[in-house]
């Protein structure tokens, strides 16, 4: 199997599916938008409980200010409309504490991204990627909000709904 060694942990990863594009977006993180390295999490870990089954994925790219997640991003090879809303339920459901305010699906080429707690788009394009600095002023001028309770399960479902039709990928988890 042909792999690339991951830009952003160096460790050398499976050369399948969208694994060209996340490459290509690490890149353009550290190099243009200004994150460091250590702020941008690989294959983010998410476990759902959803009514008592335990559905166990990976999250492309989480982006972190100190330590704190503010963004997700779902890379694919195409069809990045259809991406959407598995991106905008990830940031609603993958932390506990609070709603992840940035969601984007990107191809390496562009990028859509979305308001992660309103689901609203933000706009079309990699330029519209927040910059870590941005992510940081975002952080210290706005309250982070959980997602209410009697809304965890749906959005859960939705999440693995998409995420299950997710075909060659790379996973790590059990």
């Amino acid at each position: 199997m042909d792999t690339l060694c991951d830009y952003v942990t160096g460790r050398e990863v499976p050369n399948v599916g969208a694994e060209e594009n996340r490459q290509f977006v690490e890149k353009y993180l550290v190099n243009t938008k200004g994150y460091p390295k250590g702020s941008i999490a690989v294959d983010y870990p998410l476990a759902l409980d959803l009514d008592g089954e335990v559905y166990e994925t990976e999250l492309d790219l989480v982006l972190s200010v100190d330590g704190l997640p503010l963004a997700v991003i779902k890379c694919a090879a195409a069809s990045l409309d259809s991406r959407v809303r598995e991106a905008v339920a990830a940031a609603r459901i993958m932390c506990s504490s609070h709603q992840i305010p940035f969601a984007a699906v990107s191809d390496g080429v562009t990028a859509l991204v979305h308001d992660g707690i309103s689901g609203k788009k933000i706009g079309e394009g990699l330029s519209f990627l927040p910059s870590f600095d941005e992510l940081v002023a975002w952080k210290n001028s706005n309250t982070l909000t959980p997602l209410p309770e009697d809304r965890k399960l749906r959005q859960g479902l939705v999440f693995r709904t998409y995420d299950s039709l997710n075909v060659n990928v790379q996973r790590h988890t059990g």
